[in-house]
């Protein structure tokens, strides 16, 4: 048997986020108990999930669902090697976030990609977002903190419609000379197609070299998987997902989920691509959610479960 050296090895593993208790919840309309909610993150981390965005630090009466984030960040009790991020929006948030520096490490900073959109969903032009970027990176950097930074919008707007490669690419850029170190870039409302995700990754990835290039797609449409794969045909090794399919954007109405961590997780594991997790814990946790959301989720493995391959029949009939 010859055993794959380091670099095959590395081709046959990606890194997973978790953004649901994030992204995810903040979607939800009626509150989830602060218990609750470090319950299912608890849950997600002792499936392996060793990326968990787990807050944002927004004004509460903007979304009223991560007002306890501070508690949540405070009560969950994760393994050791499970990184917690916190989605910050302007410098305010960052002061209000750094207030609790000893609760995460790692800091995700956040743009569209569309003028429009960046302006509906967070009341700023790009470039005035862009110049608080340059003085929270500096702030992030300095805390010796993880700083990712989401580009919104990346493959297209609903209000503007297709968004040029080369601008996303060019605050991808921006980003990185403010000190990023990962780059996600996502499909806020379903319109990317995977020969896109194909021609866009193989291009972010030679436009950022030494950058972690990450994926996040959503299933409005029903493709999310099928962009994820051509991704990583493409080269991408990093992909945000939230569990349960939980999640969507307020803007505009009708834009549901992120694909399903446990669906992403079970086609790289059938493929035979690493991915550090527990995919039976996964769909459990996924389940539980269901449970308390009182609903059922979208997700496909949470009603097929992982796939079972029947051991073969040795009975020859002699």
């Amino acid at each position: 048997m010859t055993l794959p050296n380091a670099a095959e090895a590395e081709s046959r593993t990606v890194k997973i986020r978790e953004v649901g208790p994030r992204d995810g919840f903040q979607n939800e309309p009626e509150t989830i108990p602060t218990a609750e909610k470090i319950r299912l993150i608890n849950a997600l981390g002792r499936a392996g999930l060793n990326r968990i965005e787990v807050a944002s630090f927004v004004r509460p009466d903007v979304i009223p669902q991560l007002s306890d984030g501070v508690a949540v960040l405070d009560g969950i009790d994760l393994p050791e090697d499970v990184d917690r991020l916190v989605l910050v929006p302007n410098s305010r948030g960052l002061d209000n976030a750094l207030a609790q520096r000893e609760l995460f490490e790692e800091v995700a900073l956040f743009v569209s990609a569309s003028e429009t959109h960046n302006r509906r969903n967070i009341n700023r032009p790009v470039a005035e977002t862009m110049a608080d970027v340059k003085k929270m990176g500096e702030r992030i950097v300095a805390e010796d903190l993880g700083f990712c930074a989401v580009i919104a919008t990346s493959f297209g707007c609903p209000f503007e419609g297709k968004v040029p490669l080369d601008r996303v690419l060019d605050l991808a850029e921006q980003f990185a000379e403010a000190g990023a170190t990962e780059l996600g870039f996502g499909d806020t409302t379903g319109m990317c197609n995977p020969a896109y995700a194909s021609r866009f990754f193989a291009a972010a990835l030679e436009r950022l070299p030494g950058i972690e290039v990450t994926a996040h797609f959503h299933n409005t449409r029903g493709q999310g998987l099928a962009n994820a794969y051509a991704a990583f045909e493409a080269g991408c090794r990093s992909f945000e997902s939230s569990f349960g399919e939980l999640g969507g954007c307020p803007v505009p109405a009708g834009s549901t989920g992120n694909i399903a961590t446990e669906d992403l997780v079970s086609m790289f594991h059938e493929m035979g691509v690493d991915t550090g997790t527990d995919l039976p814990a996964l769909i459990e946790a996924a389940r539980a959610a269901q449970t308390v959301l009182g609903r059922k989720l979208t997700s496909h493995s949470i009603v097929a479960g992982p796939v079972v391959w029947a051991a073969p029949d040795t009975d020859t009939g002699a």
